[in-house]
């Protein structure tokens, strides 16, 4: 293994994924809910995304679908771990509780697509190819494009690059990465940090909640939105080294002092045990606990835009 957590962590041992995959599921150990619900989703105003706000405008935000987000601000649009077809992983096996929001055909010219790690769910190859824009992601992630004709800025923690006007910075995460048997952590997972001349914006990618929230709220401080997973977290027990359920993701707002909480990482892909529909129910009571304005909350639609930072 190349690369690890800030705590020197990786991932679970071999023994806890058979424990959780196959043998708490024959003894009957696992909590069973359906593989569909009803989510909220709209028809995205394709004729405003097809122009990118200019520099001083507020940024804008549409929730494709899982932690899949395209994101608009100075003149450019950039694309999140897109998943823009029905199915992923291999042969497409894994399929989506609902359509994505916007698919390849349907999508404005995307300048950068960010990649925060090699898993399935995040880096669906047919959508990054199907895209076909440079890719920004976390090092060793290019050979994930061997021959294809994408190409790859490979970005260590805390790194940056420009898109335009826009830099994007890669920060840390509590995650791991593998693609196939034998490339575990070969490559390094991660966030964004997406400045804008007037907007500044968060994606965590997969995250468990670490106390690096706290450092990338004082080495970028007003952010406008963070972007924040807050499913697939049950069983606790073997979630939580990867993954934030919606109480640990409240936390993690507060550490990063960010003005607006987007919802992600819920109601497309059945990955664990909790009903599809039952993170936002959680939010919602971890949020009043806090005692968190309602305003700074987004729990979009898939397909759903929001308006955040700019000057104005």
């Amino acid at each position: 293994m190349r690369f690890k957590n800030l705590d020197g962590s990786g991932p679970h041992p071999f023994s806890n994924v058979m424990r959780w995959a196959v043998v708490d599921r024959l003894l009957g150990r696992r909590r069973r809910a359906p593989s569909r619900a009803d989510v909220p989703t709209l028809t995205p105003d394709h004729a405003l995304l097809r122009t990118p706000p200019s520099a001083g405008e507020p940024a804008r935000i549409t929730w494709i679908g899982h932690a899949s987000f395209l994101v608009q601000l100075d003149g450019v649009s950039l694309l999140i771990d897109p998943t823009l077809f029905r199915g992923i992983g291999p042969g497409a096996t894994l399929r989506r509780n609902v359509p994505p929001a916007i698919t390849a055909d349907t999508l404005p010219p995307i300048d950068a697509t960010l990649v925060s790690h090699n898993h399935y769910d995040h880096l669906d190859l047919p959508s990054v190819r199907a895209v076909g824009s440079r890719v920004i992601a976390g090092l060793g992630i290019g050979r994930s494009f061997s021959g294809s004709k994408l190409s790859a800025v490979e970005l260590g923690w805390w790194e940056s690059t420009r898109v335009g006007d826009v830099t994007v910075h890669f920060v840390p995460s509590q995650h791991w990465s593998r693609r196939g048997l034998g490339d575990t952590n070969e490559s390094l997972w991660g966030g964004f940090v997406i400045d804008g001349t007037s907007s500044r914006l968060y994606h965590s990618g997969d995250t468990a909640y670490f106390e690096g929230f706290s450092e990338i709220g004082r080495r970028f401080p007003g952010i406008d939105a963070a972007m924040l997973p807050i499913g697939a977290y049950d069983p606790e027990w073997f979630m939580s080294k990867q993954h934030m359920g919606p109480e640990e993701a409240v936390r993690a707002f507060l550490d990063l002092g960010a003005k607006r909480f987007v919802a992600m990482h819920w109601g497309t892909f059945k990955l664990t045990d909790e009903p599809l529909d039952e993170p936002p129910r959680r939010l919602e009571l971890a949020w009043r606990e806090h005692a968190i304005e309602d305003h700074r909350r987004s729990v979009l639609a898939i397909g759903e835009t929001t308006h955040v930072g700019g000057s104005g």
